[in-house]
């Protein structure tokens, strides 16, 4: 197993992780930005002075790599790679739309409308959301196993933006674009959960997944999202801010 450090910046949350043979053993979160350039620092400095501590050695960095907020991105990916040069370190890629959908796979009970709540169905669909900017969102569609229905794509949300995956399986919508479409998106199969934010301690299977199949990034050349020239044949003047 591994020691990974985790940086996560995409959206208004900074947080940092450590993780070692498949558990985490530090992390830390600040919700009070946007104001990453201010914390990020100091709250690697004590990530990495606890393993350093615990004469526990790093073998690679995991950043969340969008989409989400180009200056948060920015100042992520750049931590992340000069900490991979410093410490010749791997470094490894984590989707934030990917991300978003460990904490509601974990969840043991989640609510399926008319009042109910219970476990989520075998056959559902995941839709994380990333505000964009109106009726903008980046999204992309998961199933259970987090193989992608449907890639990452900037969607305008109208009522019938998901209709062809609603109208066969429940849909749960999150993440911080979710919200501003529920009154859109009024169908029987579509639920939505609050509070489902992108942060450090739950990138550890999915960094370690990446890490371990040799899903590795080149630090000299890689950038995150908002870099890409296109997302699914969208310019990239579309990206959030």
């Amino acid at each position: 197993m591994s020691c990974i450090l985790h940086i996560e910046t995409s959206t208004s949350v900074c947080s940092v992780a450590v993780s070692d043979d498949s558990q985490v053993i530090f992390h830390q979160e600040n919700h009070d930005g946007p104001n990453h350039s201010e914390h990020l620092g100091t709250m690697v400095d004590e990530a990495m002075s606890f393993a350093d501590s615990h004469a526990i050695p790093f073998d690679a960095v995991a950043v969340s790599c969008g989409p989400g907020s180009y200056t948060g991105l920015r100042i992520g990916v750049s931590m992340a790679k000069g900490l991979c040069v410093g410490r010749d370190l791997k470094l490894v890629a984590v989707p934030t739309l990917e991300l978003l959908c460990v904490p509601v796979l974990l969840r043991e009970s989640l609510p399926l409308g008319g009042g109910q709540t219970g476990p989520l169905p075998d056959d559902a669909l995941l839709c994380p959301m990333i505000d964009a900017r109106r009726m903008e969102v980046f999204a992309a569609i998961y199933d259970r196993s987090l193989r992608p229905v449907r890639a990452t794509q900037a969607d305008i949300v109208e009522a019938d933006t998901y209709k062809q995956w609603l109208d066969e399986r429940p849909v749960f919508f999150f993440g911080n674009g979710a919200a501003k479409c529920r009154e859109t998106i009024a169908h029987p199969n579509a639920h939505f959960l609050d509070g489902i934010e992108p942060i450090a301690k739950w990138m550890q299977p999915l960094a370690e997944r990446r890490l371990i199949n040799g899903q590795t990034e080149d630090v000299a050349y890689f950038v995150p999202f908002y870099l890409k020239d296109y997302v699914a044949g969208k310019p990239k003047n579309l990206l959030a801010t």
